[in-house]
Order: C-alpha cells, then sequence, then structure tokens
C-alpha cells in the first residue's frame, strides 16, 4: 500500500498524499502572505507541524517496509521525502534556518509520486521515451533558433544602432529572442523603417518554428509503444518501471 498503487489501497494511499502535499505547499504559500501571516500565524503554524509530522510517520513507515531501508533513502523518493520534512525540524535549532522555510516548496516534488498511478505512469514514461528519441532534432533546432537569433540581432545593431536602444550586439540579440519567441516586451524596438520590416520578419518567423518542437516529440510519441510498466518497487534497490510481467528487478535482478 505505501510502496506501490496497483490495488484499491496503494491508490487511496498515494491520493491522500497528494491531497495532503498541496495542502501543505498552501500552507507554506500563505505564510509567505504578510497580511494572512499577522492574523492566522498560530494556525499556519499548526497546520505547518501537522503535515510535517504526518510526512514524517510516512518516511518511517518506508524505512520500515523496505528490505533495504538504506537504499530507500539513497534513492530519488527518499531524498526527496527527507527533504520535505528536514527544513521544518532545522527551524527548532535557531541556525538562521527560520527563513529557510521556503525549501518546504521541496513538497512540490512529491507529487512525482502520484504519477506512479497505473494511468499515468503509462503516458510518463511514453513522454520520457519520445523526448529520448527526439533530443538530436531538437538540439538541432535549438541550434538553429540560436543562430537565427544572432544573425538578426547583428543585423539589428547595424540597421537601428545605439540611436533606437540597440547599443551593442548582446542588447540586440536580446531583442531578437524576445521578439522571436513571441514575448514581446516591447522595452526595446526599431523606429527606423527598415528596422520595422526585419521585426516583422521576425515575428512571422517566430510563429512560424514555435510548432516544429511539438510536431518532433508528436511524431516520436506516436511511436513510443510498449508495455505499460507496473507501479511496483523493488524491496532490494527501489528500482522503478517494471514491466507488467517481470519477476525479477531490472536493475539488480531481486525477486519482485
Amino acid at each position: 500500500m505505501v510502496f506501490e498503487a496497483d490495488t484499491a489501497a496503494g491508490k487511496a494511499f498515494d491520493v491522500v498524499l497528494l491531497l495532503a502535499i498541496g495542502l501543505s505547499v498552501l500552507v507554506v504559500m500563505l505564510d509567505s502572505v504578510e497580511s494572512i501571516a499577522a492574523r492566522h500565524h498560530d494556525a499556519l503554524l499548526a497546520a505547518e507541524w501537522a503535515f510535517t509530522l504526518l510526512f514524517s510517520v510516512e518516511y518511517l513507515l518506508r524505512l520500515v517496509c523496505a528490505r533495504r531501508p538504506l537504499g530507500y533513502a539513497r534513492s530519488f523518493y527518499g531524498i526527496i521525502d527527507l527533504l520535505a520534512v528536514l527544513p521544518t525540524y532545522l527551524t527548532l535549532m535557531h541556525f538562521g534556518w527560520q527563513h529557510g522555510v521556503v525549501l518546504r516548496l521541496l513538497r512540490l516534488l512529491r507529487i512525482f509520486r502520484v504519477f506512479k498511478l497505473a494511468h499515468f505512469l503509462g503516458e510518463a514514461d511514453a513522454l520520457r521515451r519520445a523526448l529520448a528519441a527526439s533530443r538530436a532534432k531538437i538540439i538541432v533546432f535549438l541550434s538553429t533558433v540560436v543562430i537565427i537569433a544572432c544573425i538578426m540581432g547583428a543585423a539589428m545593431h547595424l540597421i537601428e544602432g545605439p540611436a533606437s536602444g540597440f547599443t551593442s550586439i548582446p542588447q540586440s540579440l536580446y531583442w531578437a529572442v524576445v521578439t522571436l519567441t513571441t514575448v514581446g516586451y516591447g522595452d526595446l524596438s526599431p523606429v527606423t523603417p527598415l528596422g520595422k520590416v526585419v521585426a516583422g520578419l521576425m515575428m512571422i518567423l517566430g510563429y512560424s518554428i514555435l510548432v516544429i518542437p511539438g510536431g518532433l516529440i508528436s511524431v516520436e510519441w506516436a511511436r513510443a509503444t510498449g508495455k505499460v510498466p507496473t507501479t511496483q518497487v523493488c524491496p532490494d534497490c527501489s528500482g522503478e518501471g517494471h514491466d507488467t510481467d517481470a519477476r525479477h528487478c531490472k536493475h539488480c535482478g531481486a525477486a519482485l
């Protein structure tokens, strides 16, 4: 129930965990608002400690359930679980950690646990494989965008010059990136007719290239087919991502 989401109890445990994580993060956010913190300090502090104790019990339960507790403690989720409760306890030591309580927002990373629900896990694995398969194409695409931004930035520096705010090539490169990504802050803009023509071409080009990464990933995602991994965790090494028919861990060979 604690480590897996194949059963009804395991799914319920993960759903409750998600709600607790969301509420604990909300408490941290509200505590950062001075007006709310001043009026409800005691209530927020009590809620923070309640969630910390709850997560501490959960962390200890995972250590007890694991066949190799040290392996779980060293795993990605084990480290995140520890970091989720550690900052609150450090505030008791009065070593300047009072303002470090913002690290409690690391609890947001624990939402990754909920992705272990079966209907999320298959899609997450397909997305991972799609990104891995298209990384070379994405690198080429990003390199092309950088080259275009450099060329157009240098061109705008020559066309507009310092009089229009394009005081250097890096400054002009900033404008090119903002324009090419269709962000358009407006803090730097051309004033000459030729500069406006170049800016217009950059805007149209920006809309044209925005669809390319999505297309690259979509193609690979469609190809990323295979068995949906189970939510079962290896009791020895805490490894995950096993096939539904696996009998042994693909990382260490231990029996599942």
